[in-house]
């Protein structure tokens, strides 16, 4: 998996790494479940590198990006004349990825009508261009990915449990950075790497306390929205110091996007409105004012549930100002784990 965009060292990532070293290898079919944002095409695409068919091409497909009209030809190709606009034979994705790996993310999105379609391909190997009475053969590995449940959608009869099995020989599941809150720091400092050389900054430290609130955000866009909000703060950044206004569209973000239809389960909401009375206290916890006393709660109850929660404590106020702790930013994360083991997961599809 050199070169590729893989980090983290929580005990969740490094069983994903894991399971991409054991499925890498053989050419079974993979399906890769995850929320939005958590990097399905990066673990595919290291799949992908570490397989015997690396040298060939990766070729990647959304299938909720292309209308239903126009996505078999996408797949398998057109001959001429084969649709209105069709004027030339066309190569689809299973004929560019012979001998390679071929990703279809948001497999949930394939019509029921081609389902059957994509089903042949992958027990006979074989298919013809739309328009075409050729058949063709594909020898092509297929990684398939979603945000869906497809069980579930099984069970509706609006995903084929044919095509679900044949695609569920190796599952991996994506954990949301929600439940990987110590991979935030590591993914923070690359993307505050990266952006910055990209813009011809030079930033090598962060306000302890910008990374404390990265740390405890819920981050329902996983990954891709860490990496946004760090672009932006790089861009507000005209110092060595990463912008104290990293993190002022956080609680907006997330009063939008988890708000009484967003939160998914109880121990988020409670998670959530924690954190809300640690911020109104100025993470005050004990005393008459303090976020206990606000919430009803004994202290040393508050504390359970916070560490139970994943809740970092912050020191109460007055002993931090704001921006003035400094985190300095490592000279390469390699210098801190492992190369093996260590690698940066950034949400590049779905």
């Amino acid at each position: 998996m050199a070169n590729l965009e893989l980090i983290g060292d929580s005990a969740k990532f490094r069983t994903l790494l894991n399971s991409v070293d054991m499925v890498a290898p053989v050419d079974s079919a993979v399906l890769i479940q995850g929320e939005t944002g958590t990097g399905k095409e990066v673990v595919a695409r290291a799949i992908h590198e570490g397989s015997p068919r690396r040298k060939n091409r990766f070729v990647a497909l959304s299938c909720a990006a292309i209308p239903n009209a126009l996505l078999e030809s996408e797949l398998f190709g057109c001959e001429k004349g084969a649709f209105t606009g069709a004027v030339t034979q066309t190569v689809g994705r299973f004929q560019a990825a012979d001998r390679g790996t071929l990703f279809l993310d948001e497999i949930g999105d394939l019509p029921l009508e081609l389902q059957p379609k994509l089903l042949r391909v992958l027990q006979e190997k074989q298919f013809e261009r739309l328009g075409g009475s050729h058949t063709l053969r594909a020898n092509v590995r297929i990684v398939a990915a979603t945000n869906q449940d497809l069980g579930r959608m099984v069970k509706e009869k609006t995903f084929r449990a044919d095509l679900y099995y044949r695609l569920n020989v190796f599952p991996i599941s994506l954990p949301p950075l929600r439940d990987r809150r110590g991979d935030v720091r590591l993914l923070a400092e690359h993307f505050v790497r990266k952006f910055s050389e990209q813009q011809s900054k030079t930033i090598d430290e962060i306000p302890e306390e910008l990374m404390i609130a990265l740390e405890q955000h819920c981050w329902p866009g996983n990954i891709r929205e860490l990496r946004n909000v760090i672009e932006r703060g790089v861009i507000m950044t005209t110092g060595s110091v990463l912008s104290c206004r990293t993190t002022d569209q956080l609680v907006m973000a997330a009063a939008e996007m988890w708000g009484s239809a967003g939160i998914r389960t109880l121990a988020d909401a409670e998670r959530a409105h924690i954190i809300a009375t640690l911020r109104a206290t100025k993470w005050v916890i004990g005393g008459v004012r303090g976020a206990a006393a606000h919430l009803g709660i004994p202290r040393t109850t508050l504390l359970s549930r916070m560490q139970r929660l994943g809740i970092s404590s912050q020191p109460a106020q007055g002993t931090r100002k704001r921006c003035r702790g400094i985190v300095p930013l490592r000279e390469s994360v390699s210098e801190t784990f492992d190369a093996g083991t260590l690698q940066v997961m950034e949400a590049a599809a779905g």
